[in-house]
């Protein structure tokens, strides 16, 4: 916001100003001060050219961040203070993308400065190997916030959901009254239709069993921990966490690039997982659903869950083979192209097309429909796959 109260035309100019971040053909005319200098200069340190020599209160976007610690935490704090969190995370990705800063966030001055979100987190877990012990402490500190921010968001919704997914699953022949699922019931009896007096006999019923006593279903995350999928992974690992917490469903968390690492005794705690994840190297799907696949006891109750862009290292067509096989010993199979909130991602289509062709359909997806999306494998019925 501008210092002043500006008339329309004025604050038109303003906002073109800031846009065009004041090279001489902007044309705006406007010459900006105050807070609003502060501002354009924060944003120039990180999308100016920097082809000039030094700033003009604000009139050049011209600046950098270099490479001096104490500069980038006195620009971490002022973004803080002129944008909303949402901008400032924006803006800290593409200071991290743009300026090269991430080896500053090895030092722990720097990440105490940070907004913490799902893509620092990666960010971190690709440096971990090459953090110094003084700042790994501190690491986990940012890490387990942004995690325990995710499962208070996430936790409760996609318990409930799966909950009561699990109790339809369970069907028992002999309900209770508050337990008898008509449109099932109705759909097993129509043959005892009585004509006159207009209504079904029901001699079989179909009921809700309790999932907490009765059913045990298995659930395996198989998540590519290559660079591109670090958000992914994130989510992952606090999805995979929460489901463990249910008594009904037992999970098994695998982590892959060329190697296949089984992270499922980390589970309860998933900032653990994630510290036991290493993102970036190559990509070996087939390797990784053979180890799950020999997991396995009890295909006809088993949900499996790919969540990888299929850029496969390894051998297509036995990765594809193994996804039939998988299925055709009664195995529900869900890939999912990404588990973020970043919109379409880069995939491979071909490999996509193929998984369709198995009744398999790779699609992105989002962390609110993750639930949804397995409650349905739970169930047996159709992915909710969005649309786009």
């Amino acid at each position: 916001m501008s210092d002043d109260v500006l008339d329309p035309a004025q604050e038109r100019l303003r906002r073109w100003r800031m846009v065009l971040g004041g090279d001489a053909a902007d044309g705006t005319g406007c010459v900006l001060g105050g807070r609003d200098a502060a501002m354009d200069g924060a944003l120039a340190a990180l999308y100016g050219k920097g082809d000039r020599q030094g700033q003009q209160s604000g009139r050049d976007r011209s600046a950098g961040l270099g490479a001096s610690a104490p500069s980038v935490a006195r620009w971490l704090g002022d973004i803080r203070t002129y944008f909303p969190s949402s901008v400032v995370q924006v803006m800290q990705r593409d200071a991290i993308d743009r300026l090269g800063l991430a080896t500053l966030l090895l030092e722990p001055e720097m990440l105490e400065a940070v907004e913490a979100d799902v893509h620092l987190v990666g960010t971190l877990l690709s440096l971990n190997k090459a953090m110094p012990e003084t700042t790994k402490e501190t690491a986990r500190a940012v890490v387990r916030k942004v995690v325990e921010d995710l499962e208070k968001r996430l936790a409760t919704r996609t318990r409930a959901t799966l909950t009561g997914a699990l109790d339809r699953s369970a069907r028992v022949s002999r309900p209770r009254h508050q337990d008898i699922d008509w449109n099932r019931t109705i759909a097993a009896n129509l043959k005892h239709y009585l004509p006159q007096y207009r209504t079904i006999v029901p001699e079989r019923l179909i009921g809700y069993g309790r999932a907490s006593q009765s059913v045990k279903k298995e659930v395996v995350l198989c998540i590519d921990q290559s660079g591109s999928m670090a958000a992914s992974v994130v989510y992952a690992s606090v999805f995979g966490a929460v489901l463990a917490s249910m008594r009904s469903i037992n999970t098994r968390l695998v982590v892959f690039d060329t190697a296949v690492v089984d992270l499922t005794d980390q589970l309860d705690d998933p900032v653990d997982v994630l510290f036991g994840t290493q993102l970036g190297g190559g990509t070996d799907i087939n390797r990784a659903l053979a180890y799950c696949q020999s997991q396995i006891t009890r295909p006809a109750e088993t949900v499996v869950v790919l969540i990888s862009d299929l850029y496969e290292g390894g051998i297509r067509d036995e990765m594809l083979k193994r996804v039939a096989a998988m299925k055709a010993s009664g195995v529900q199979f869900v890939t999912l192209l990404a588990l973020s909130d970043e919109g379409a991602p880069a995939y491979d289509r071909e490999h996509a097309a193929a998984l369709a062709a198995l009744g398999a359909p790779a699609f992105a997806c989002t962390p609110d429909l993750f639930p949804e999306v397995m409650a349905a494998a739970i169930e047996k019925r159709p992915i909710p796959v969005p649309e786009g």
